[in-house]
């Protein structure tokens, strides 16, 4: 769990970044901001995979165009090509992606010409970036993984969650989502469901605006609880704790989400705090 947090700046917790690691080889979901910090910290800690700057990442995957799943980007396409990523990255992700991508590679263009044609002497290549804009289904295959994409409800056309298979394990990401039968029907048999989810306790703070937001961009603690109880995934993890309408001074405690998920569900459940290998 490289990042967890939201969109509100919290500096215990970086913006949503996942790595599923098979056969040592990383796979990455979503890179919000300090994505290639929270890469190097985790190579630290012996996450050795992910390359000491992000640099074992070839292959990466995003949920939704949002900021917060998103402002890492430049992050990741430059900063492991200039401490040595000589090869492109793909990336996997919605309608838009290819237009994103376009205008990071100009946004930083001077920067990107001296690196190529001054002393460094960097191979182009290596800031280069493979875009496969995906649909609803199969998306991506190797020897170790299969991908499969799903629509989810996050007030965009194109946004979803992913159901990862290997030899031996089937992970879920939810993205960020209200409850919707297409996340519901590719839950069935997973191992790890790493889901998003806000408190009842500030749900009940917030204005009626943002209340109604909530109930249709996000998952309550209550709707999560019944979804984990229906599908019955190993483990179920907590991430993303939405406090949309709260500012910066509605307090948000993990404890309240925690307590109020296991008052209807009695499967394993953790909350994930960055940098937590699962």
């Amino acid at each position: 769990m490289l990042g967890t947090g939201t969109p509100r700046p919290d500096p215990a917790r970086s913006g949503p970044a996942t790595a599923i690691v098979v056969n040592g080889t990383p796979y990455l979901v979503d890179f919000g901001p300090g994505v290639v910090r929270r890469v190097a910290a985790a190579y630290s800690k012996g996450v050795t995979a992910l390359g000491p700057a992000a640099g074992g990442i070839k292959t990466a995957f995003l949920t939704h165009m949002h900021a917060d799943h998103t402002a890492g980007y430049p992050d990741l396409i430059l900063t492991p090509w200039i401490l040595g990523r000589r090869e492109p990255i793909e990336i996997y992700g919605p309608k838009g992606l290819r237009a994103m991508t376009k205008h990071v590679l100009s946004a930083w263009k001077i920067d990107i010409n001296n690196r190529i044609n001054g002393i460094d002497r960097l191979p182009r290549a290596g800031c280069q970036v493979v875009v496969h804009e995906i649909r609803p289904g199969a998306i991506y295959t190797d020897r170790n993984i299969r991908v499969t994409a799903f629509p989810v409800r996050h007030g965009l056309k194109h946004a979803f969650g992913f159901r990862f298979e290997t030899s031996d394990k089937v992970i879920v990401i939810s993205g960020d989502t209200a409850p919707t039968p297409s996340l519901a029907e590719h839950c069935v048999g997973c191992d790890v469901l790493i889901h998003e989810t806000y408190s009842q306790q500030t749900y009940e703070k917030v204005s009626r605006k943002w209340q109604r937001y909530r109930r249709t961009h996000h998952t309550s603690s209550r709707e999560l609880a019944a979804l984990a109880s229906r599908v019955k995934p190993g483990l179920l993890v907590l991430y993303h704790r939405a406090n949309a309408g709260g500012a910066l001074t509605l307090a948000d405690p993990e404890e309240a989400v925690l307590d109020e998920i296991k008052q209807h569900y009695d499967g394993r459940v953790v909350t994930a705090h960055d940098l937590d290998v699962i």
